[in-house]
C-alpha cells in the first residue's frame, strides 16, 4: 500500500498527482486480484481506506483526475479489452452557459453570426442534458455494425457487444433508414436502477458513487454478460455520418429516431423566442427531483439543419447548441487559510483552504479566490461576492461548485466572522522566489517580476511543455518535472525544453545513471526515453501551444498554424515585426499579417512579438529547434476546393452572410481568412462600401471578386 498518513490538506499539488498515480495502479491490482482471480491481498477495510483517500484527493485537487482514475470505474480496468474506434465526424463538447443572461448572449450570438434579424423568427429546440455516457452507434445497410463511446472526440472504444445487450438500442432498422447512419445519444441508469443496483453490489463491499459512473462501469465491462446483467437506458438525440439527409430540422430528425424504435426524451420541445426557452427550462429544473433519471441542465439548438451547417463549429464545440446548466449545489464552511500559487507566467493565484465540506456529492477543501480584489470584496471576477464584504481567514463562507466541477466562494457570513479576523494582504513579493510582484495598470492579477530565476514559473512551465495539448510526453508528470529540475548533477537535470531531448545523451556518457536512482527503473527509463524520441516530430500547433507564449493556448496555437502551415514562416514574420524596443510596429507588413489572423487581434499578436523580441527566448528556441522538428500543418477544410490554401480578405458590406460566417465559410474550404490585405493576399471579396482595403488590392494587383462569384467559386450557389 502507499504511505497514506499525510494529511491531503497537506499534500503539494505534486504530491496528490504522485499519490493519484499510485492509488490507481494499486487499487486497479486489487481489484483484478478481487474480480479476475477472486484472491484478494488486502482487506476490505484497507481497500475502502484507499478509495476514500482517491477521492478525497480528487475533491481538493480536481484538475490532477486522471483518465483511469478509480473514482471513474468499478472492477478491474476494462479498457485494454476494447479496441479504437475513429470517429467518421468528430463527438465535440457543448459549450455551458449559467445564467439567463448567457442565454440572451448565446442566442444573441447566433443571430449576428447568420445576421439574423432580431424581428426574424428563430427557433430553438429544448432537450433536459442527461447525466450519462455519450455513445455513437454506426448501422450500415440497416445492421448495428459499431458501437462507440465518445473517448477524446475522434477516437472512442469499441463497446459494441455490450451495447448489443441494451434492449432498448435497435440492432436493425427500418427500411426507410439511410445505407448509412450514426445515431448518437446517452447511456445511463435509472436513479431506482441505480440504487437496486447498489444494494446488489453492496453485499460485494463495492457500490458505484452515482447513476452515471454505474452506467460507465457496467458498459466497460469485459463480460458483456455483466453487462446484460444491468439495467442500462438508452436515449437517442443526435447524429454522425449518414449517407443520406436525415431531415430538415433537429426536432423531426429526433421524432424520426423514434420511429425507428429508439428511445427519445418526451420532454423536448420546440421554443419561438427566449421567454418559451427560459419557461422550458424552469419547467425541467422544476421536474428534476422528481425525474427517473439524471439530469444537469437543458441543452438549447437551433433547429434547422441548414442554419446549423452555416453555423457550423469552433475548435471543441458547435455555435449552433450550448448546454444551460442548472445552478451548482451550495455549502457553508470555514476558510482556514489563504495559500497563494505561482503560474508559469507569473501569475500570482489565491487559493482558499477550507475545512472539508461535501458539496453536491464531492468533498471540497479548497476553492478559487480569482485574484486581490476578488479577496477585498471588489469582486470583478467570477461570480463575486457582494461588494464590500471582503474575505477573511476564520470566516464562514458560502461556497459552490461552478458548473458542479470549481469550487468558488460566493459570499460570506459576516455575523459569525471571529473578532480577532483581519483583512487579508496580498503579497507584494513572490513566494517562491521573493522577487517582487507587481500589478500592471489595467490588470486584475498580480505578477512575479522573477522571470527565469524564479522556480515556480520555471517548472510551471517545463509541466506545460510536456503537458496533454502540448507535446504530450509520456511518463514526465508534475513529479518527474520537479525531480528533474531539482537535479544537481547534470547528468539529471533539465531545466528548459531543450535538455528534455539531450537527457538520453548525457545519460550516455554519466556514471549516474536514472535506473538506478529509487522511483525509477530499467523498464520506466527505457520507455520514458522512447516517450521523448517519438516527440522529436510534432504537430506545429502541439509545439507553438508549448512554448507558453502568453495568450497563445490551444486555440490560438491552432489559427496561427493554420495561417502559416509552417513553424519557420511563422517565424520569420513574428521577427520581422519586431521594432528595435521589443514592440510590434503597426505600419509594419509582418505585424499586420498577425494581427490580421482571424480571431487573433493586437493583444495576442503583441504577445507574440514580445516573445521573440526577446534574446533569451530565442536561445531557448534555437536549442529546442535543435532536437525537435514541428511538422508543417496541412490545410484544413476542403483541401481539394479552389480556395484551399489561398489567403482571403473579405470587406465592404456582405449582403448574403454575415462576416464571422463568410470567415467561417473560408476555413470551412481550407483558405486563410486574414484582416488586412498584403502582398501575401491572394484574394479579396469585396461588397458594398469596400474602401482602402480594395484600393489597396487593386494597387497590388490582387484578384477582387464580388459575393455572388465567392459563392460560386466554391460552389455554395
Amino acid at each position: 500500500m502507499s504511505d497514506m498518513t499525510k494529511p491531503v490538506e497537506d499534500l503539494t499539488e505534486a504530491e496528490a498527482a504522485a499519490e493519484l498515480a499510485r492509488l490507481a495502479a494499486e487499487i486497479a491490482e486489487n481489484d483484478r486480484l478481487y474480480h479476475l482471480q477472486d484472491a484478494p491481498k488486502i482487506s476490505d477495510a484497507d481497500y475502502d481506506a484507499m478509495r476514500l483517500r482517491n477521492a478525497a484527493i480528487e475533491a481538493r485537487f480536481p484538475e490532477l483526475v486522471r483518465s483511469d482514475s478509480p473514482s471513474l470505474k468499478v472492477g478491474a480496468t476494462p479498457s485494454a479489452a476494447f479496441t479504437q474506434v475513429v470517429h467518421a465526424v468528430p463527438m465535440l463538447s457543448l459549450d455551458n452557459v449559467f445564467t439567463d443572461g448567457d442565454v440572451l448572449d448565446f442566442i444573441a450570438s447566433v443571430r449576428r453570426f447568420l445576421a439574423w434579424p432580431a424581428d426574424q423568427e428563430l427557433v430553438f429546440t429544448a432537450e433536459p442534458k442527461i447525466d450519462g455516457l455519450s455513445m455513437s452507434l454506426r448501422y450500415e445497410n440497416r445492421r448495428l455494425v459499431t458501437a462507440a463511446t465518445r473517448g477524446d472526440g475522434t477516437t472512442g472504444e469499441n463497446v459494441t457487444a455490450n451495447i448489443r445487450t441494451i434492449a432498448e438500442i435497435p440492432q436493425h432498422l427500418p427500411a426507410d433508414a439511410p445505407d448509412v447512419v450514426e445515431v448518437r445519444g446517452e447511456v445511463y441508469m435509472r436513479r431506482d436502477d441505480f440504487f437496486a443496483l447498489n444494494q446488489r453490489m453492496a453485499e460485494t463491499g463495492q457500490v458505484f458513487a452515482n447513476p452515471r459512473n454505474s452506467a460507465a462501469g457496467s458498459l466497460r465491462q469485459k463480460d458483456p454478460e455483466v453487462t446484460r446483467s444491468r439495467p442500462l437506458k438508452f436515449f437517442a438525440y443526435a447524429w454522425g455520418e449518414t449517407s443520406d439527409p436525415l431531415g430538415e430540422t433537429q426536432y423531426d430528425v429526433v421524432q424520426r429516431f423514434g420511429q425507428w424504435g429508439f428511445a427519445i426524451n418526451g420532454l423536448m420541445a420546440r421554443c419561438k423566442s427566449i421567454e418559451e426557452i427560459l419557461e422550458h427550462y424552469l419547467g425541467i429544473e422544476e421536474q428534476r427531483s422528481e425525474l427517473p433519471y439524471d439530469i444537469d441542465g437543458v441543452v438549447y439548438k437551433v433547429d434547422r439543419l441548414d442554419l446549423q451547417e452555416r453555423l457550423g463549429f469552433r475548435s471543441r464545440s458547435p455555435r449552433w447548441a450550448t448546454a444551460h446548466k442548472f445552478a451548482a449545489e451550495k455549502a457553508t464552511t470555514v476558510l482556514t487559510g489563504i495559500d497563494i500559487q505561482v503560474g508559469r507566467t507569473g501569475a500570482l493565484t489565491p487559493v482558499a483552504r477550507l475545512h472539508p465540506v461535501t458539496v453536491g456529492g464531492v468533498v471540497v477543501t479548497n476553492a478559487t479566490l480569482h485574484n486581490e480584489d476578488y479577496i477585498r470584496g471588489i469582486g470583478n471576477s467570477g461570480q463575486p461576492i457582494r461588494d464590500g464584504r471582503d474575505i477573511r481567514v476564520g470566516d464562514t463562507v458560502l461556497v459552490q461548485r461552478a458548473g458542479d466541477v470549481i469550487p468558488q466562494i460566493l459570499d460570506v457570513v459576516l455575523e459569525k466572522r471571529p473578532a480577532d479576523a483581519q483583512p487579508y494582504v496580498f503579497p507584494d513579493r513572490c513566494p517562491v522566489c521573493h522577487s517582487h510582484a507587481v500589478r500592471e495598470e489595467g490588470e486584475a492579477v498580480r505578477r512575479c517580476t522573477g522571470g527565469l530565476i524564479c522556480a515556480a514559473q520555471a517548472v510551471e512551465r517545463l509541466r506545460h511543455f510536456v503537458s496533454r495539448n502540448a507535446l504530450d510526453i509520456e511518463g514526465l508528470g508534475e513529479k518527474q518535472i520537479e525531480f528533474f529540475f531539482n537535479a544537481e548533477d547534470r547528468a539529471l537535470s533539465i531545466r528548459s525544453p531543450a535538455d528534455i531531448f539531450t537527457l538520453k545523451a548525457r545519460q550516455a556518457t554519466s556514471l549516474t545513471k536514472l535506473e538506478n536512482i529509487e522511483g525509477f527503473g530499467a523498464v520506466s527509463v527505457r520507455k520514458l526515453f522512447a516517450a521523448i524520441d517519438d516527440r522529436r516530430q510534432v504537430e506545429f500547433s502541439r509545439f507553438l501551444f508549448g512554448l507558453g507564449i502568453r495568450h497563445v493556448g490551444e486555440t490560438n496555437a491552432k489559427r496561427i498554424a493554420r495561417h502559416f502551415l509552417s513553424f519557420t514562416a511563422f517565424r520569420a514574420t513574428a521577427e520581422s515585426a519586431v521594432m528595435p524596443e521589443g514592440k510590434g510596429d503597426p505600419g509594419n507588413a509582418a505585424w499586420q499579417e498577425l494581427n490580421g489572423i482571424n480571431g487573433i487581434g493586437a493583444v495576442v499578436a503583441e504577445a507574440v512579438v514580445e516573445f521573440f523580441a526577446e534574446e533569451h527566448n530565442q536561445q531557448v528556441l534555437n536549442a529546442l529547434l535543435a532536437e525537435v522538428t514541428p511538422l508543417d500543418e496541412q490545410p484544413v477544410g476542403q483541401v481539394s476546393s479552389p480556395v484551399a490554401g489561398k489567403t482571403v480578405v473579405f470587406t465592404g458590406a456582405l449582403e448574403r452572410m454575415s462576416r464571422d460566417e463568410a470567415k467561417a465559410m473560408a476555413e470551412k474550404f481550407g483558405a486563410k481568412v486574414a484582416g488586412s490585405v498584403s502582398k501575401k493576399t491572394d484574394l479579396v471579396v469585396a461588397g458594398p462600401g469596400a474602401g482602402s482595403k480594395l484600393k489597396l488590392a487593386t494597387e497590388l494587383g490582387i484578384e477582387v471578386i464580388d459575393e455572388d462569384a465567392w459563392f460560386e467559386r466554391v460552389g455554395r450557389n
